[in-house]
């Protein structure tokens, strides 16, 4: 398997993508840490920021909990719950109320049938299909001989779709966050010096998504080349 890991394709498509990833993931945590210690002068919370936004746009059947775990925040459209962490649901924050308003948006798109959010709903189970076997069925085929390349194929087509799943993520996340700060700013959950905190902890949370995007079509780009060197 030394021909997965250590040929070129690996250090010129994998490693700048893993450290954009390392870059994001950290920039979300500090940014949220940052804004986690602002308070917002309403003093809301951000359940109620998530109740709040669901309110403004004529969003009823929601549940909000709470749920273990840092930066661990959700929105179920199986339950139509929204599931806040420890560190938003009862925090006056304006980091909280920012990521709170984040999923009260899914919860808003999953109510008005956002197209973006229906076809990911639709792609999720081959995509999770895809993630899984996907990696099996592309190194059997890369070790059989040439004449079962059909199992590689099936392998990257599988994996296609994961990646599919990635792109069809940011639309939807971009929109989610969005409608929360548009909410934020027209019904004054927070004012203008504290606005462009929570515009700055959905903007890092954002490219995280951004970095597992670009690193999922790097992967296949490698894929394809690995596979195409192989056939020769």
């Amino acid at each position: 398997m030394g021909f997965m890991y250590y040929d070129w394709t690996w250090f010129a498509l994998m490693i700048p993508c893993l450290l954009l990833s390392i870059i994001c993931s950290a920039n979300v945590k500090n940014t949220f840490s940052k804004y986690s210690q602002v308070p917002n002068s309403r003093m809301m919370s951000g359940a109620r920021a998530a109740e709040e936004l669901l309110r403004a746009n004529g969003v009823t059947g929601v549940t909000i909990e709470r749920v273990a775990g840092n930066l661990t925040d959700h929105f179920d459209p199986r339950t139509n719950t929204i599931r806040l962490s420890e560190s938003v649901y009862d925090s006056t924050s304006v980091a909280a109320v920012g990521v709170a308003c984040h999923e009260a948006g899914h919860a808003c798109q999953h109510a008005e049938g956002y197209f973006p959010n229906k076809l990911r709903s639709a792609i999720l189970p081959v995509a999770n299909l895809g993630s899984k076997l996907s990696w099996i069925l592309i190194v059997i085929g890369l070790i059989l001989p040439t004449q079962f390349k059909i199992v590689v194929t099936i392998g990257i087509i599988m994996y296609a779709a994961a990646v599919l799943f990635t792109l069809v993520t940011l639309p939807v996340e971009f929109n989610a966050s969005s409608r929360a700060l548009k909410t934020i700013k027209e019904h004054h959950f927070l004012n203008e010096e504290e606005y462009p905190g929570a515009s700055r902890t959905l903007r890092a949370a954002a490219m995280t998504y951004v970095a597992s995007a670009a690193t999922a079509i790097m992967q296949l780009l490698r894929l394809l080349l690995i596979t195409q060197n192989r056939r020769r």
